[in-house]
């Protein structure tokens, strides 16, 4: 797989709060989405995988149109986007392989999917868990399954909502570097939701900050009047 189209987002939706109204680019690499909560990072994401319908705007990776509000919807299936939730959302009744088996394309045959899944579960560092379910995993190898899953599917674009938040110190220093070194090899757009400077500072290159349904500034990471504490203090 490889990086280069862009991420473009426009979308109005009107919700019983606010009305969410955004509009950014998301480049290949890792666009940091912070935000106090209820500013609509989550609903954001959820337009872009094509799990909410926005009422208006566009979204589009290069010349791919995923949503157009003069035309119908791409299907979530066909947006090809890797989904990571704090939660996880591991199917239950599934082994670790089944789980990371189930998001690579059907037209792809049944063993090289078992391959794949395999394979990336061994550079997750769990491919001991290949047989077993999810309700035997700690959960920093749940949430390394979860990984495994997103990038075995192959993403056009990847959307990480805070998934880091419920590991301990060290395990999430350990996931960050990981995910940081598959980011930086595929260079896919990516869309990270975070509370905490350290995992924008690892794995960030740009920070659009959202409050009550606006974009209300964009900056790099490393933009000298962007300091990470002030954006640890705004998250908050």
């Amino acid at each position: 797989m490889s990086g280069g189209d862009n991420l473009s987002v426009r979308i109005v939706l009107h919700t019983r709060s606010f009305t969410l109204d955004v509009a950014f680019e998301v480049k290949p690499g890792v666009t940091v989405l912070f935000g106090p909560s209820g500013s609509g990072k989550s609903r954001t994401l959820g337009c872009i995988a094509g799990i909410v319908r926005p009422d208006k705007g566009r979204i589009s990776l290069g010349s791919d149109v995923w949503f157009d509000e003069t035309r119908a919807s791409l299907p979530i299936q066909r947006r090809r986007v890797a989904y990571v939730f704090q939660s996880l959302a591991l199917f239950p009744h599934m082994t670790a392989e089944d789980n990371v088996s189930y998001g690579i394309a059907r037209t792809i045959p049944k063993a090289e999917r078992r391959a794949t899944a395999h394979d990336m579960l061994a550079k997750m560092r769990v491919g001991h868990l290949a047989d077993r379910k999810p309700h035997t995993f700690s959960g920093g190898e749940a949430q390394r399954v979860a990984l495994a899953r997103a990038f075995a599917m192959k993403p056009k674009a990847l959307l990480l909502d805070e998934p880091f938040s419920a590991l301990d110190a060290g395990v999430k220093l350990e996931l960050l570097a990981e995910v940081g070194d598959w980011l930086a090899r595929e260079r896919v757009p990516t869309i990270l939701v975070t509370h905490h400077a350290e995992e924008a500072s690892a794995l960030g290159d740009h920070v659009v900050m959202l409050e009550k349904g606006r974009v209300v500034r964009e900056a790099a990471i490393d933009d000298p009047t962007l300091s990470l504490p002030k954006i640890r203090a705004a998250a908050k």
